[in-house]
């Protein structure tokens, strides 16, 4: 069950192709090691987070930003008892690499560095893109997206590393995530994936966890949440979409899917398809936050002294790059 008070909408606004969006306030919810295929740019208004990303546990508080890079294994709780609460928007590789090669000089794959960034300015410009966006502002939405990521390129950006898969072990790993995902509905035992492979169960194992920051199981559920979740932008039904991945029922792939996405698969698609269905309709909050829409307003935090974030509809001030090509100026 829902902690109390808590609420979630993860959504998409279809004049940012390539990007999803998130508000949530979460009290007892936690996030089970999973991955996204999109980078994670969560901006912190109240509470705590903690996630554990490569081998510790990080903590972001209010006017903070929780990062993580794609296809990197990572969890979500609350760090203090109110929970926190957070706006956050998913860009997809393609469109930061895009947003890195026009506004900074990182060379190879873009991505962050550290963890966690306080920078109240940033977790400003977030919470305006999801306004933007709500409000059917596709100009400020897209304005402001691209300011805030070149903003967190340059403070916090780099080339990331790419995975080694020279080693026998690394080779395994990447062999045996092929037969799962093959076989995702139905995929072989620890054993029989590690004899079919040539190699012991723990050798197994052991090569996936480095490669992979999890064990097999703990990647194949997450595997199938990712392919559920393509099911349901296509238009299938949540009931025929857990079976075609291999839950055994729709409650089995509810109760993962809440895990790892933060919302019910129904509440998820309803949300997508009215993108999908009125890409022209002025977006707006569902009920819940349209109720607490006064209370969950963002506390502007202070860049300069008797300076404020711009608002969506007249960006200015020192979050904007100076250099930034389209950067409005006056």
């Amino acid at each position: 069950m829902a902690g109390f008070g808590e609420r979630a909408r993860h959504w998409r606004y279809a004049q940012l192709p390539g990007v999803d969006l998130l508000r949530a306030r979460y009290v007892r919810k936690t996030f089970v090691r999973h991955t996204h295929e999109h980078f994670v740019i969560a901006a912190i208004a109240d509470g705590v987070e903690v996630f554990h990303h490569r081998g510790a546990d990080q903590y972001a508080g209010a006017g903070a930003l929780a990062l993580v890079n794609p296809d990197t294994a990572h969890t979500g709780r609350a760090g203090v008892p109110e929970g926190w609460r957070y706006g956050a928007v998913y860009p997809s590789p393609e469109v930061v690499a895009g947003i890195a090669a026009e506004t900074t000089s990182l060379r190879g794959t873009p991505g962050f560095v550290r963890p966690v960034l306080d920078d109240p300015y940033a977790v400003a410009l977030v919470h305006q893109v999801l306004r933007a966006a709500d409000e059917g502002n596709a100009l400020a939405a897209d304005t402001l997206l691209r300011v805030a990521v070149t903003r967190l390129l340059r403070e916090n950006g780099g080339a990331l590393p790419q995975r080694d898969v020279r080693s026998a072990g690394a080779r395994i790993a990447v062999r045996a995530r092929a037969v799962l995902e093959e076989r995702m509905a139905a995929p072989p035992t620890l054993e029989q994936l590690a004899a079919d492979l040539g190699v012991g169960p723990f050798a197994l194992l052991r090569a996936f966890r480095g490669v992979y920051g999890m064990p097999p199981h703990t990647w194949l559920t997450d595997a199938r949440v990712r392919r559920a979740r393509q099911l349901l932008d296509a238009g299938a039904g949540p009931a025929s979409a857990a079976v075609e991945v291999g839950f055994t029922n729709q409650s089995h792939l509810n109760r993962h899917f809440t895990r790892i996405v933060g919302v019910p698969p129904g509440s998820y698609q309803r949300e997508r398809k009215n993108v999908q269905d009125s890409p022209g309709r002025l977006l707006l909050a569902s009920e819940a936050w349209q109720t607490n829409r006064q209370r969950s307003q963002i506390r502007t935090p202070t860049v300069e002294a008797g300076r404020t974030p711009p608002s969506s509809e007249t960006p200015s001030g020192s979050g904007w790059p100076s250099d930034c090509p389209g950067s409005p100026s006056g």
